[in-house]
């Protein structure tokens, strides 16, 4: 749901765009740390906010992190 925010930000078009791998963190709603695959060898960390069910908003992409390898830690950012 948030791939459409990610290209637009970052002005490209993702062909891939696979989660592999997520952390979550309650607040006020929930922030998912999830690193994405992009293509065959580059990922992005992605932020995204899904706020409370009350609420009756869609999931928001708050901060991204390019860059990143297979390898690399998911962290807090």
């Amino acid at each position: 749901q948030v791939k459409p925010q990610f290209e637009s930000r970052e002005n490209r078009t993702c062909g891939m765009f696979k989660a592999v791998v997520y952390k979550t963190q309650v607040v006020a709603g929930t922030n998912y740390f999830i690193k994405v695959q992009v293509s065959d060898h580059d990922y992005v960390h992605l932020r995204v906010f899904q706020s409370l069910p009350y609420e009756n908003q869609g999931p928001s992409l708050v901060a991204f992190q390019t860059g990143k390898t297979r390898d690399d830690p998911l962290t807090y950012f």
